[in-house]
């Protein structure tokens, strides 16, 4: 019996350890909605840290944190990003590469000779207000109003739609990133 016994605890073991050290890998990378609200927080803490940059050390500095912003938040390691920034217009209303973003958000690039740097306007303030968000699996999108306020405590208020997806590590980037002024009637 004592023999019976001890084959039985060494089967079990050997199937624990076995199923251990052959434990299937899960992946998930389903977006929850608390990714999201992380991610568009990061985005407007982000756009203040950019225009303090340059008020306090200058364009280049605020142009290498605009590049590190970029590479942190945007999916364009996976492909172009769809890309429309606020004051855009013409030919260059829609940006699909990294050069087309970060010229909008800090100028400086011939071409792009319209921009103005979006992130440089002296920004002290964020917030973000979705009208609604679709959450799909690794995809996300939101859709609502983003208002920043300046250093004269004048808000403007954009109208903004973001897509989300997670890239192949599970970290959250924006592939799409749409914004316009609301519509004034004449």
């Amino acid at each position: 019996m004592k023999l019976a016994l001890n084959k039985v605890t060494l089967c079990a073991a050997a199937v624990l350890f076995s199923s251990a050290a052959f434990a299937e890998k899960v992946v998930n990378n389903t977006i929850t909605l608390a990714e999201v609200k992380v991610a568009q927080q990061a985005w407007g803490e982000a756009l203040i840290n950019i225009s303090n940059t340059h008020e306090q050390k200058g364009a280049e500095a605020a142009k290498t944190v605009a590049k590190q912003v970029l590479d942190a938040a945007y999916g364009y390691n996976m492909g172009a990003v769809l890309f429309k920034p606020t004051l855009a217009n013409g030919e260059q209303t829609f940006r699909t590469t990294y050069d087309g973003a970060l010229s909008y958000f800090v100028a400086g690039d011939k071409n792009f000779a319209q921009d103005g740097g979006f992130a440089l306007k002296g920004w002290k303030k964020y917030e973000y207000e979705n009208a609604g968000v679709y959450l799909n699996g690794d995809l996300a999108l939101t859709m609502g109003h983003v208002h920043v306020t300046d250093k004269s405590g004048k808000t403007t208020t954009v109208d903004k739609t973001w897509g989300f997806k997670k890239d192949a590590e599970g970290k959250l980037r924006i592939v799409l990133h749409h914004s316009s002024l609301p519509y004034a009637a004449n």
